[in-house]
């Protein structure tokens, strides 16, 4: 069958896809661990993990190993590529997208600072060990600068003669494609974005409302041109929308078959962030998709799609190496069947090197503040461990938090109250989450627990009666007040020995074999990074401040963090929960 010449085609429709496009893909990766991930030719792979991890040298490796099969990196080992296409194919699609310049030797086909000869495409593609110059014309690597260049407004071309050399070529071309861009400009921004299509040498991006042209008019007329050049150009514009608008046409209308993207969040505000998310998966078509993010945003947009394509793989590193884990999708989406999971900061725990779950939101802040008043006075040069500290609402739901963070890759520590050893659950849940037997530790749990019930409450029957009685006979109308509810709720706290043992804390147990089986059950507890507070709670590090909850962490952290000896013995806690 004659083929026919894809200028001719670029003439008639300048088409984003096409089946006799020639394409490259890494097929599989081997990291520095040596775990291999193996990726199909449309996967949209988002790598998290702590800062300094490697995710963004993963990028560099993919972009650099493709050119040169022996390109080193200190966390990808090796690349296996794929690709569809002949080598006559591949000099088909340069003359329909690229500039051609004419040479002595070899005409060269140049587009976006790479440049091939002619002469040497078919040798570059037919290579086993990386296509050198023709890597540039298959991956495009944005970084930051790259997406704010991006939308710098390229040459005009002739589009009857030229194949498109830049995505804004494409919109120019193309209205349809241009109106679904805007839309998404407009989606994040507020306002959408329209081709000046009649600049002379360049064509720029203008940000606002399509100018409507006048009756009888259309947008070659001079009254258009006049309305459209008083809209700002985009690359005067702020990096965000810059940077916004660079990902929108590599994702939407680039030619490159494998695209990545470096930290496409740096100058968005969170909505955008995972508005560009969501849009990463639904725009980039067929192409090879890498994405290294420290945003929670852009992950949770990603994840909106429900995508089939996602993969999230989460780079850890250990000492020289990188370990690797890919995360099982079905983990991912128990999370994100769970509303309560879903619309809180738990997958914000994938980009830290450990997470800290409390029980609520007054415990993440004091211990928190006093991990960073240990690293304050740390001796210089001390690296200040990469922890997140979040709450999940109460005993009952750690067990939840703790798996599901386990499931992902993520370390967790549970901070737990004292009082958590009260009932058999949620503590044996907790003690199964974190991976341990609750068998094995539920007789000195039995121990310790019969010997706090045994023990004489503050109150008795006959005391707690009164104090009720006293409350409510306070009361004149039908429905008790604030202060009447909390003094009957203090009285039936008092009733039970576990609300000194919650005051007291380890103190409260009774020297001889409950003690030694306490110490055995915390030490057990803490093998398995499940802490529970030594004082009984958190109110109880710091005596001297009154209150509770909220309040008392207000005024606890009015106090020198650093050198106050009242907080000694909340730092040498907060020091094993941390591993600081």
């Amino acid at each position: 069958m004659e083929l026919i010449p894809w200028r001719t085609k670029r003439r008639q429709e300048p088409k984003v896809e096409d089946d006799r496009k020639p394409r490259i893909w890494a097929s599989q990766i081997t990291f520095s661990d040596g775990s291999t991930l193996e990726i199909d030719k449309d996967d949209v792979c988002v790598i998290v993990g702590p800062n300094n991890s490697g995710k963004s040298a993963t990028l560099r490796a993919i972009s650099s190993k493709l050119g040169e099969h022996r390109a080193t990196s200190p966390v990808v080992r090796e690349i296996t590529f794929k690709r569809h296409g002949s080598a006559e194919d591949v000099e088909m699609w340069l003359e329909s997208s690229t500039k051609i310049v004419p040479g002595y030797y070899s005409d060269k086909f140049e587009m976006f600072g790479n440049s091939v000869p002619r002469a040497s495409v078919g040798y570059r593609w037919g290579r086993d060990d990386g296509i050198e110059d023709l890597a540039g014309f298959f991956c495009t690597f944005l970084n930051a600068e790259g997406r704010l260049q991006a939308a710098n407004p390229p040459d005009s071309i002739a589009l009857t003669k030229e194949g498109p050399r830049h995505p804004i070529h494409i919109l120019q071309w193309n209205d349809s494609i241009e109106k679904r861009i805007s839309g998404y400009f407009e989606k994040a921004f507020g306002t959408g974005i329209v081709v000046h299509r009649n600049a002379g040498g360049k064509v720029p991006v203008m940000v606002g409302a399509v100018p409507a042209p006048k009756p009888g008019t259309d947008r070659h007329s001079i009254d258009y041109v006049v309305n459209l050049e008083k809209l700002p150009a985009i690359h005067t514009q702020g990096d965000g929308m810059r940077s916004f608008l660079g990902v929108l046409l590599y994702s939407a209308v680039g030619s490159s078959s494998i695209l990545l993207i470096d930290e496409p969040e740096a100058f968005l505000h969170p909505p955008q962030a995972k508005h560009l998310g969501n849009f990463l998966v639904s725009e980039t078509g067929s192409r090879q998709l890498f994405i290294a993010t420290h945003s929670g945003d852009v992950l949770r947009g990603v994840l909106d799609s429900e995508s089939g394509r996602v993969r999230v793989l989460r780079i850890c590193r250990e000492g020289d190496s990188n370990r690797v884990c890919l995360l099982e999708n079905s983990d991912i989406k128990s999370i994100w069947g769970d509303p309560l999971l879903r619309y809180s900061n738990i997958l914000d725990g994938l980009f830290h090197e450990r997470v800290i779950v409390c029980e609520s939101d007054s415990d993440c802040r004091f211990y928190s503040a006093i991990a960073d008043a240990i690293y304050e006075s740390a001796p210089e040069g001390e690296r200040k461990p990469d922890v997140m500290f979040t709450h999940c609402g109460g005993k009952d739901r750690v067990a939840l938090i703790t798996r599901s963070l386990r499931a992902l890759d993520v370390p967790v520590s549970a901070v737990l109250d004292f009082d958590v050893l009260n009932a058999e659950k949620p503590l044996s849940d907790i003690v199964e989450a974190s991976a341990g037997s609750w068998s094995e530790l539920r007789k000195d749990w039995l121990t310790v627990n019969k010997a706090i019930g045994n023990m004489r409450p503050q109150l008795g029957v006959a005391e707690v009666r009164r104090d009720i009685d006293a409350a409510l006979s306070q009361e004149k109308g039908h429905i008790l007040t604030e202060t009447a509810r909390k003094t009957i709720q203090d009285a039936l706290k008092a009733s039970s020995p576990w609300a000194t043992a919650k005051s007291v804390g380890t103190r409260f147990i009774p020297s001889g074999d409950e003690s030694q089986a306490l110490v055995r059950l915390i030490e057990g507890l803490e093998r398995l990074s499940i802490f529970v507070v030594p004082v009984g709670e958190l109110e109880q590090f710091v005596k001297s401040v009154g209150g509770h909850g909220p309040a008392w962490v207000a005024n606890a952290l009015r106090k020198d963090l650093e050198k106050d000896p009242e907080l000694s013995e909340a730092k040498f806690f907060v020091r094993r929960v941390a591993q600081i």
